[in-house]
């Protein structure tokens, strides 16, 4: 399993209007400035998004985007896999079991372990919520640095 840069750009954009949801909408440019993502990329992104009832758009002089859902009710793992597709480190591990790739997978002892670990990872990433990461990027926030 492998983020790619639209799925890493996804959660992030995700995360920061979570961290404005009581504020409303951001434009694009302002999400964009924010997230250092160039504007092109993240309008292709949130479309995506759009299209996954993950986010709304607000047409007009003050459009913009926002959340669909409160961010309590939009997990980590259902964002990843609608945007990157399974998680599953190798292709023998997915659901499909139709995969035909490997001439030993019948006697593979990886393949159990491949299929623990794509376990673990979807049940660490199916708790937690957008909500979980506001609160722990608000705390990131509030931790002082002292240096002498």
């Amino acid at each position: 399993m492998k983020i790619t840069y639209k799925g890493d750009y996804a959660l992030k954009a995700i995360l920061e209007l979570a961290l404005n949801y009581s504020n409303g909408v951001i434009t694009i440019h302002d999400l964009a400035r924010r997230l250092d993502i160039p504007v092109k990329f993240l309008e292709q992104v949130l479309l995506v998004l759009k299209k996954g009832t993950f986010v709304e758009s607000r047409r007009g002089k003050v459009g913009g985007y926002l959340l669909a859902r409160h961010p309590s009710g939009i997990k980590l793992g259902d964002v990843i896999r609608f945007i990157d597709g399974p998680i599953e480190p190798l292709p023998c591990v997915g659901l499909d079991n139709k995969y035909k790739g490997c001439a030993d997978m019948h006697k593979c002892v990886f393949k159990n372990i491949w299929a623990e670990v794509a376990d673990s990872i979807s049940n660490v990433v199916d708790e937690v919520t957008f909500e979980d990461l506001c609160q722990k990027a608000r705390a990131a926030k509030k931790k002082v640095v002292y240096q002498i």
